[in-house]
């Protein structure tokens, strides 16, 4: 980048260094730059050379300076008169500082003649300041090297040891070139020194000579003066004339009067400060006046003698005359008499103490300006000993001593000194004159006293003092008859008592009593009378403030007026100074508030009495501000409203305001006159109301006033009349103060309807009227008007100047404008505000522009960071390019950044703000950021996507910024880490590609950029600063966000080293260690207050981030130890634990629900780990207990998260072995929670229903998708609860748990309620399915179905469920879904029910027989239906459904009897319906192809593997694919889910044919019975089969046959040869990879075979038996079935010969369904199968 560093410091940074306003703040540091300085702050203005033939020569054979540099330095060298080679580093630091261009242009400026004088004429202006900033260095060193209190005082002291000897020598010889300096000519100094450019010359003169006389008047107060030195400096100074008599004085003009003055002003202020006119009265008190270094110069004496008696021309000679009058006749009175009377007389003539007060009030205020302090302290001096040594009557208007003593007494600690110092000496001999002249004059002394007042210690000295008055002082023009006198007239006693005041009985009042006796003293006025009279001087003051409200409407006001004034000022500066005694003072601030109503209402009114009263109020209202408000809201001197308004229009109207005595006296006698006395104190005292948090109620009735500030005063302030400077600026300053107040008050709690609050009505009133616009016109005063106010000053200023009240005010503005944007409530439409600070101006002239080149101030560090504070706002929220709005100066001012960024001296604030807005900008300005970032293109190539870092790149200053080794010449502190960490987050947030690819490519940038992570952070308390938090987290989230899109074999090796770095250096857990202290440290301070709350929890979220990450990227993070894992894992759940335990804590809550995320992510992705880690349950069930104590609507996504938790945690380690301790209350506490949330969801739904949003009509069982309730989600509290009451209920065995909390809570009723009305609303999908998982595990046990049923499930269930699939009058196939199964739907909830009823009645039997039947019954349509639809609909769902119908059907097949009974034309019908479903599912299964074209025409899609049946419904059937798969091509993968679509489909098929075959063998005679019993009757059971042996068709109107049955057989034993053999043919064998789902499937094959043998041989002898049968029929039918089965006998030896798994006798067919009673299946496995050998006899038995 640019040549940032120079080898020598430009003054004014120097400055700024010292002042401690730049990065370095050390005091190691400062002492560094003044050991490096010092010998130019000893030189002065001399280090400037002028120019010389050896310089130029020099700069000639430089070559590090270009060329172009060297011939401009040369022309500036020219105009400046300065060395060629100082020109050139002038011109450099110029450059550098405050250039407002790029290089570019620089060489266009140099080359173009015009522009290159302008140049010149900025370099000059700049050099003048570089003179002025090297003078004002050595100024602060002089403040403040004896100031204790300053940080760096010990090294200024150092430095000033250095300077003492020949500063004063340098400087003087510099002052003395300046006044004798001739003015430069065009004919010297070239065509450029214009009168205009040697106007600005001499007026740098005339500061250079100020600075120098201050510097030396500061040097003087703290060393001796000789008297050869005072001699020497009397001389020059008369030959200057004290300023007034430059060499140039024809070039004064009015506007360096000023500086003319204090020219006067420190000349005479040196020349006492040399006579120590302080040692003098000290010698003079000890009678010791030889030590005193004059009385040994009479030769000196008696020269300056002459010297001074020439003086008296001047009034600058008055304070030096009457010093010198002091010491003559202090050191020798009688020799010196005649010449010391004719000094005095003179310096009186010149009105010396007169002119005391203008000089010290033209050295500014003493509150931070040393300078005037110890002007002060010198004047101070003098007055004492002149009022010790001399008669008061003698030194003229008394007024005028006490005028200058008051503005001498306002220096800190001189009023303490005072209080200090005996009564008859010094001022104090000031302060009796005017108590004795008291009450008759009470300005004197009020005066006086306000003046002493500064600390508390001086504001009870006062109180006292007036407390206790012993003297009362009138005047008589005449002697009165009530007092007896002696003959001399000298003493009076009076022989009656007198009220001194014509008040009112009961009024407070004074009453001087008989015989007191008082002094006289006859004069011009009369008899001056002091009465010997004790009384409280705030008693008379209640009584003059009494006085003046009764004669307010008279003449006599204003004379009474004057009276009062001093008494408010004196009151307001006692309670300001010492609150205490306000009590005391209750009286007369209590009339205050009638004092304001009366004076306001006159025709006339006082204005400076009125800013006195509102000024008491001020600080009352400070403390008090309800009880101000009040009293004061009665006086009608604030603005008011007739009605309070009710709505925003209403208030920005104004309707029904009035503008109150105030604004009268605002528009008809403050605006015509140009003084603004009570505006000043009016918007001070709204402030102090506003800062005072008002009730709601009060701050309502402040709307008024702050509606006169926005309406009338804010937009016009700036075109008033005004006689004083600076006024203005001050208006403006403290309208935005309030305004700033209002904009900062919190929230009020209470909700404000339509109401406007003032908050609220600021903000529109800024947003929408013209007082924006006119904060928008204080924004744009520009960064050069300021520096040109700034320049105007004659002195640097303090925090009253006008400069500063300028900065403060833009200032002011920034933050109010930031504000109104940061609260305006969103708006589609876009305010005027808003328009106006986006608007493009003319000439490329917007605010934009403006306020991104306040960078260019140096003045004041807050002032370019707040604009840049609002520039981050706008760049938020304006819907504008940044970039385009700064137009062709864009480069510059993006160097102008960068340039302060990258300096080691700027002001680190400053630096964090434009990081700040650099981050911002990365998201929302793509253009500026481009600009910042400034990359180039490799090797300029077209299409590359190399980058590399442009010379002006803002990375290389963040790189530099986090590069760890250059800690210790960079000073990143950690704000400014962490706002450079924050910008290269935001880069990889929002994928900046090209700037990453430079980034992550640096050397030693993942280095430098995990640093942090390997800090060695303290403990977590209050002393770890929040920052470092921040700065961890954010290089986390980029190491997360670098990990998570880039591929593992493309990450930088330096980033994996890092990692490895990480993991080897035990960093992961002492990161989880530190998060957990975090956690455990919130939880511990929650009552205090969390502190950097946002902070933690950041690192938290990137933790987690971290970690989660961690789980899918485990080799990259090098997190592969399980022991490490297993410690993370126990700190989340401590942590996690930690949080939680607090409920009543928000932040704990948060910081809990975050911890519950992360530990839920764990248990699923760690599932192994976990099922091996120490008891997780315990602190889980602790975690819901006190969860559940919260506030619910806080926790609610917390409370799913710990069920989700707890779900995980059964799943995986179940009860830890057996351990059932906790088990009891779990239960409890979920079961009652989803009995609350049951019955919340009732209500929910009851209120959905009635708003008309209940019943989604769809078709049939087709709403996949219903509108979903806020209450009814799949991670709901309710879902969740549901499910963990599940597990819960699977790991509790015997169920005597569950049966205990049953009792205790109703929480069956509650479920089933919610579960009916969701049916019948067809509402709350997720809710329904999870109780009905809830009940199906529930029913399992004999004591779980016996409550499920007798909470009356099937009053629940049976009747609501039509509502879920009742439809128009669609097609049977249509009512079926061909949805993926897995999919939450109301089909699924059917097949639930179905499932339910299954188990119901396979675990009650004969208890549950009669509401099977009713379900039965109900749903028998839609039965039929399903049992039908398999031949048309072969999708996974509709087969699914028809295998839990089958399943049903088959536990109720048990109770053929009751069924026969109760329905007996269904039993029919399900018979039927039952024998075509075998059909179906053989033919399907048996014409492969076919099935293959069905899935592919009907269905319309493939099914995805996990669809495959469920492993606790089917055989396994797996997903993974067979090896090798994944490497076929398009066609290959294609066919291979059509394959596994098939194979899902034949399962399922297989299943139902299973289940079929099974219940229709309830339905045909026992094969034993029917076999041996020859009286059995046959009409109990009908002929289910056709008899004959044809092949299934597919076609409904062919019967079912025996040849269905055989037709089974073979394709049972086909398939069966199929998985022995492996042949994926035509089953998909292939994808059955384990030996497990292999064998499953081969015992579903033998049990169907068995079934289908059982029901062939019973329905045979059925039909053999049947006496309608012809014999020959029967003879015939023997035959057909002899030789079928022969066939078909021969096939299974031949199988069975090769080895075959022994019949599985039904007992592997999984749960639900029933082990049918085949008593073939109970033979021994031994030999031959039994079936197949109960099959040969039966063969043979028809053959015999």
């Amino acid at each position: 980048m640019a040549n940032s560093e120079m080898c020598v410091r430009s003054s004014r940074e120097l400055w700024t260094i010292l002042l401690g306003r730049s990065a370095l703040r050390e005091p190691a540091q400062i002492e560094a730059e003044l050991d490096r300085n010092w010998e130019r702050l000893l030189q002065g203005l001399s280090y400037y050379k002028a120019p010389s033939s050896s310089s130029a020569d020099k700069l000639k054979a430089d070559k590090d300076v270009a060329q172009t540099l060297k011939d401009f330095g040369l022309r500036i060298s020219k105009v400046l008169g300065l060395s060629e080679q100082q020109s050139v580093h002038i011109l450099q630091c110029y450059l550098q500082e405050d250039y407002r261009g790029t290089r570019n242009s620089l060489k266009a400026v140099l080359q173009d003649e015009r522009q290159s004088q302008t140049l010149i004429l900025k370099v000059a202006d700049y050099y003048y300041e570089e003179r002025v900033c090297l003078l004002r260095c050595v100024l602060l060193l002089l403040t403040y090297f004896q100031d204790e209190r300053h940080p760096y005082r010990a090294e200024y002291s150092n430095c000033v040891s250095k300077l003492e000897k020949d500063l004063v020598t340098n400087y003087q010889k510099q002052f003395e070139t300046l006044f004798k300096a001739e003015a430069p000519t065009w004919e010297t100094h070239g065509n450029l020194m214009t009168e205009r450019q040697v106007s600005r010359w001499f007026l740098q003169c005339l500061r250079e000579q100020s600075l120098l006389l201050e510097i030396l008047f500061l040097y003087y107060a703290y060393f001796e003066m000789g008297p050869t030195d005072l001699l020497s400096f009397t001389k020059m100074f008369k030959e200057q004339g004290f300023g007034q008599r430059q060499t140039n004085r024809h070039l004064v003009d009015k506007s360096m009067d000023a500086l003319v003055d204090r020219i006067g002003y420190f000349s005479s202020l040196i020349l006492v400060e040399g006579m120590d006119i302080d040692f003098l009265h000290k010698c003079a008190l000890e009678d010791r006046t030889e030590q005193h270094q004059f009385s040994s110069s009479p030769v000196i004496c008696k020269e300056m003698d002459q010297l001074l008696l020439t003086f008296g021309d001047i009034p600058h000679h008055g304070p030096v005359l009457l010093a010198w009058v002091l010491l003559r006749h202090t050191l020798s009175p009688d020799e010196a008499s005649p010449v010391v009377r004719r000094i005095g007389n003179t310096a009186l003539q010149l009105g010396v103490f007169q002119y005391l007060t203008p000089l010290l009030q033209g050295l500014g205020g003493s509150g931070n300006n040393c300078t005037a302090s110890t002007a002060r302290m010198c004047i101070y001096g003098l007055l004492s000993f002149v009022v010790t040594s001399f008669e008061e009557e003698t030194l003229g208007s008394q007024q005028h001593l006490i005028n200058a003593a008051c503005e001498v007494l306002s220096a800190p600690s001189l009023a303490e000194l005072f209080w200090e110092t005996k009564p008859n000496l010094g001022l104090g001999m000031v302060l009796d004159s005017a108590v004795g002249m008291f009450p008759h004059k009470t300005g004197p002394l009020l005066q006086l006293l306000t003046a002493l007042l500064s600390d508390k210690s001086t504001a009870k000295k006062v109180y006292t003092f007036l407390d206790k008055m012993s003297f009362y002082t009138e005047v008589y023009k005449q002697k009165p008859s009530d007092v007896l006198s002696r003959e001399d007239e000298t003493l009076w006693r009076r022989q009656t008592p007198k009220l001194l005041y014509p008040l009112g009985v009961g009024q407070t009042n004074l009453r001087v009593p008989q015989g007191v006796l008082g002094q006289v003293c006859a004069g011009e006025q009369g008899y001056v009378v002091r009465w010997d009279y004790s009384y409280s001087a705030w008693t008379l003051f209640t009584c003059e403030i009494e006085m003046l409200l009764h004669v307010v409407s008279t003449a006599d006001v204003i004379m009474h007026c004057e009276r009062v004034k001093p008494i408010l000022d004196l009151i307001h500066k006692v309670i300001s100074t010492d609150w205490t005694v306000s009590d005391c003072l209750l009286p007369l601030t209590s009339r205050i508030y009638m004092l304001l109503q009366r004076l306001t209402s006159v025709i006339n009114p006082p204005v400076e009495v009125i800013a006195s009263c509102v000024n008491c109020l001020i600080v009352l209202a400070a403390r008090m501000p309800g009880k101000v408000w009040s009293s004061l809201h009665h006086t009608g001197f604030l603005p008011f409203a007739s009605s309070p308004p009710t709505n925003m229009a209403q208030s920005i109207s104004a309707e029904g305001m009035k503008a109150g005595n105030y604004g009268n006296l605002l528009v008809l006698i403050e605006q015509p006159r140009g003084e603004y006395s009570v505006t000043i104190a009016f918007l001070r005292l709204l402030t102090t109301l506003v800062k005072g948090q008002l009730g709601s109620t009060q701050s309502k009735g402040l709307i008024p006033c702050v509606l006169l500030v926005l309406k009338e005063m804010l937009p016009t302030y700036h075109k008033w009349r005004y006689n004083t400077y600076g006024v203005r600026e001050r208006i403006g300053c403290l309208i935005l103060e309030l305004v700033h107040a209002i904009l900062n008050l919190s929230p009020e709690g209470e909700d404000q309807g339509s109401t406007p609050t003032l908050q609220s009505l600021c903000i529109y009133s800024l947003a929408n009227t013209e007082a924006g616009q006119a904060v928008v016109n204080i924004m744009g005063v520009g960064v050069d008007t300021i520096d040109v106010v700034l320049a105007a000053q004659p002195s640097s200023g303090g925090s009253e100047s006008p400069g500063q009240i300028l900065i403060q005010t833009v200032k002011l503005a920034f933050s109010v404008t930031n504000n109104v944007i940061r609260l305006k409530p969103p708006s589609d439409l876009v305010s005027p505000l808003e328009q106006a600070l986006t608007q493009h101006g003319g000439h490329g002239n917007n605010l934009i522009s403006v306020l991104a080149k306040y960078i260019y101030h140096k003045h004041d560090p807050a002032l370019p960071r707040l604009a840049i504070q609002l520039l981050k706002r706008l760049a938020t929220v304006a819907p504008m390019s940044v970039y385009a709005c700064l137009g062709i100066d864009a480069a510059a001012i993006r160097d102008a950044f960068l340039t302060r960024l990258q300096s080691r001296t700027e002001d680190m604030r400053i630096k964090v703000m434009t990081l700040e807005f650099l981050t911002v900008a990365v998201e929302t300005q793509p253009g500026l950021i481009e600009l910042f970032l400034n990359l180039e293109v490799k090797d300029g190539s077209e299409g590359s996507k190399e980058f590399l870092l442009g010379e002006w790149s803002c990375l290389q200053v963040v790189l530099d910024l986090i590069d760890s080794g250059q800690r210790g010449q960079y000073w990143c502190p950690p704000l400014l880490q962490r706002a450079a960490m924050a910008f290269l987050h935001a880069l990889w947030q929002d994928r900046r590609d090209s700037a990453i690819s430079v980034l992550r490519t640096k050397e030693k940038f993942w280095e430098n950029l995990t640093t942090p992570l390997f800090a060695s952070l303290p403990p977590p308390s209050d002393s770890t600063e929040p920052c470092v938090l921040e700065t961890c987290a954010f290089v986390m989230k980029i190491i997360g966000l670098e990990i998570y899109y880039v591929v593992s074999g493309s990450l930088e090796q330096s980033l994996k080293d890092a990692l490895q770095k990480f993991s080897s250096g035990r960093r992961y857990e002492f990161w989880s260690q530190y998060v957990k202290s975090l956690v455990v440290q919130v939880a511990e301070t929650e009552e205090e207050g969390v502190r950097a709350f946002s902070e933690i929890q950041m690192l938290i979220s990137a933790w987690r981030m971290l970690l989660i990450l961690s789980t899918s990227h485990s080799d990259v993070m090098q997190l592969t130890d399980d022991s490490t894992k297993l410690k993370l894992f126990m700190d989340v759940l401590d942590a996690t634990k930690a949080a939680l335990l607090v409920p009543s804590s928000v932040p704990c809550l948060r910081l809990g629900s975050m911890m519950a995320t992360l530990l839920l992510i764990l248990l699923k992705q760690w599932r192994s780990l976990v099922a091996g880690a120490p008891d997780v349950l315990s602190p889980l069930s602790l975690i819901l207990e006190s969860v559940l104590q919260a506030d619910q609507h806080l926790v609610e996504r917390t409370k799913a998260k710990v069920f989700s938790a707890l779900i995980s945690v059964l799943q995986i380690q179940g009860l830890n072995g057996g351990e059932i301790s906790q088990l009891p209350q779990l239960l409890l506490c979920v079961c009652e929670t989803v009995q609350d949330e049951a019955l919340a969801l009732i209500d929910s739904t009851r209120h959905t229903a009635t708003l008309g949003e209940g019943l989604e009509d769809k078709d049939s069982m087709e709403t996949d998708n219903p509108r979903s309730l806020q209450k009814d989600q799949r991670d709901g509290v309710c879902v969740l609860g549901l499910h963990l009451a599940k597990e819960l209920c699977r790991v509790d065995e015997d169920g005597e748990h569950w049966v205990l909390v049953l009792r205790k809570v109703p929480v069956l009723p509650s479920v089933l309620s919610a579960l009916e009305l969701s049916l019948r609303c067809k509402q709350n999908l997720y809710f329904t399915e999870a109780v009905l998982h809830l009940l199906l595990t529930l029913a399992r046990t004999p004591q779980g179905a016996a409550a499920v049923a007798g909470a009356g499930v099937i009053q629940s269930i049976c009747l609501p469920l039509l509502s879920v699939y009742e439809a128009h009058a669609n097609g049977a196939s249509q009512a079926f879904s061909r949805k993926p199964q897995d999919a939450p739907c109301w089909p699924g909830v059917y097949r639930l029910c179905m499932s339910l009823m299954e188990s119901l009645l396979k675990t009650l039997r004969y208890n549950f027989i009669n509401e099977a039947l009713d379900f039965l019954g109900v749903h028998q349509e839609r039965i039929l239906q399903c049992l039908n639809a398999v031949r048309t609909v072969q999708s996974l769902v509709c087969l699914d459904e028809a295998d839990h119908t089958v399943g049903f059907l088959l536990q109720l097949s048990s109770f053929s009897k009751e069924w026969q009974f109760h329905l007996p034309k269904l039993l029919l019908d399900i018979q039927v319906n039952l024998c075509y479903l075998c059909q179906t599912c053989t033919y399907l299964l048996h014409s492969k192809k076919m099935l293959h074209h069905y899935l592919q025409a009907k269905n319309g899609e493939a099914l995805p593997p996990n669809s495959l049946p469920r492993p606790q419904r089917a055989p396994n059937t797996p997903s993974k694919p067979a090896p090798g798969g994944g490497a076929a091509a398009g066609g290959g993968e294609r066919e291979e889910v059509e394959q596994k679509a098939v194979l899902a489909v034949q399962c399922s098929l297989l299943k139902i044919l299973s289940k079929t075959l099974a219940t229709l063998q309830r339905f045909t005679p026992d094969c034993c019975q029917i076999l041996l019993d020859q009286c059995m009757d046959l009409a109990e059971y009908r002929t289910l089969f056709v008899f004959s042996f044809t092949n299934p068709a597919f076609d409904s109107d062919v019967a079912p046959s025996f040849g269905t049955l055989l037709a089974t057989i073979n394709v049972a034993l086909s398939m069966l040869g199929e998985v022995e053999k492996k042949e994926p043919a035509s089953l998909s064998v292939a994808f059955l990879v384990s030996s497990e789902e292999v064998q499953a499937l081969k015992s579903l094959l033998m049990f169907t075979m068995e079934n289908c043998f059982y029901v062939l041989i019973s329905q045979a002898v059925r039909c053999l038996k049947d006496p309608s049968v012809p014999p020959r029929d029967k003879q015939r039918q023997k035959q057909e079935l002899s030789s079928e089965l022969s066939t078909l006998l021969s096939s299974l030896s031949r199988h069975f010969r090769r080895g075959s798994p022994s019949s599985p006798a039904g007992g592997l067919l999984p749960s639900p369904q029933t082990k049918p009673s085949a008593s073939g299946s109970k033979a021994s496995h031994e030999g031959q199968e039994p079936f197949i050998q109960l099959v040969q006899a039966f063969v043979r038995h028809i053959q015999g």
